[in-house]
């Protein structure tokens, strides 16, 4: 069940404010801090403190305007569970994820943030959390992790990475690593938690692969 009480898809509102940022993926139980500062979105916090305190992030898709890009289809909702006020008016949150939606529809709303009727069920089973011991190969991961550090020249934790349960392990890392908002799309839209294991563990093969890299043993 999710921490916040949310059983099913039903218990979930029936609209939501959105986000729209691109590169910034939120995944069910994850933790993303976000500094926001613009007008409208200040007043989207202020609104989301006010009532279940839910915000939905969605990456911009090809389309649209600048001022109103099109929306990819999948996006994450998250409750706020941060919350501090700077002096020069920025709010810093913390969202976390509660469940993945699909676009329904966009609203014609007078605020000046936008929002989205979501389809929840396509993604039912992140309220569960049934998937979150899925069999992955912990292994592979490593080694394909420790690869792409190496080709990218950074550093990572091992001892944390071997000891992090499987969910966190794989969220964190398709968080840390410089992926393109496409592939970050990709790995959101995973159906299972094993199946988003092994599109990255792809994805750092092949970056590992295009740096020059060899597998290490």
């Amino acid at each position: 069940m999710s921490a916040f009480g949310f059983r099913k898809p039903d218990d979930l509102p029936a609209t939501i404010p959105v986000f729209p940022l691109t590169g910034a993926v939120l995944f069910p139980r994850s933790a993303l801090p976000l500094n926001i500062f613009e007008p409208r979105y200040l007043n989207m916090i202020d609104d989301a403190l006010a009532a279940e305190r839910l915000v939905g992030m969605i990456q911009p898709a090809d389309g649209g305007t600048s001022a109103k890009p099109a929306l990819s289809q999948v996006g994450c909702v998250g409750r706020i569970t941060t919350f501090s006020e700077t002096d020069d008016g920025r709010y810093l949150i913390t969202l976390t994820g509660v469940s993945r939606f699909r676009v329904g529809r966009e609203l014609d709303v007078p605020s000046p943030y936008r929002k989205v009727a979501p389809d929840w069920y396509a993604f039912a089973s992140d309220l569960s959390g049934r998937d979150n011991a899925a069999a992955i190969d912990q292994e592979m991961l490593a080694r394909a992790l420790r690869d792409y550090a190496v080709a990218k020249g950074f550093q990572v934790d091992w001892e944390a990475a071997t000891d992090a349960p499987a969910e966190m392990l794989v969220n964190a890392v398709c968080a840390a690593c410089p992926f393109t908002p496409m592939e970050k799309q990709m790995l959101l839209e995973a159906e299972t938690l094993a199946d988003r294991s092994d599109t990255l563990v792809a994805l750092l093969e092949l970056g590992a692969s295009a740096s020059g890299a060899g597998t290490m043993q």
